[in-house]
């Protein structure tokens, strides 16, 4: 974790980024990170972030390599 990804243009990027929510997931997961109270401005940032509709990213393959 700590990890930063540097590049939307970079060909791993999908990888990585699915690497580091999974490590995300896990260290939440843990009952010691479980067990702590979480601060409610951070609830509400995350509600707010939630309730955002999704990007809509459109994946073109052939064109990533021409």
């Amino acid at each position: 974790m700590g990890q930063r990804l540097n590049s939307w243009q970079d060909s791993s990027y999908d990888r990585r980024w699915l690497a580091l929510l999974v490590d995300a997931m896990n260290e939440a997961a843990r009952p010691e990170v479980r067990s702590q109270p979480i601060d409610g401005a951070i609830l509400a940032a995350l509600r707010a972030q939630l309730a955002r509709p999704a990007p809509h990213y459109i994946y073109t393959p052939s064109a990533a390599r021409h």
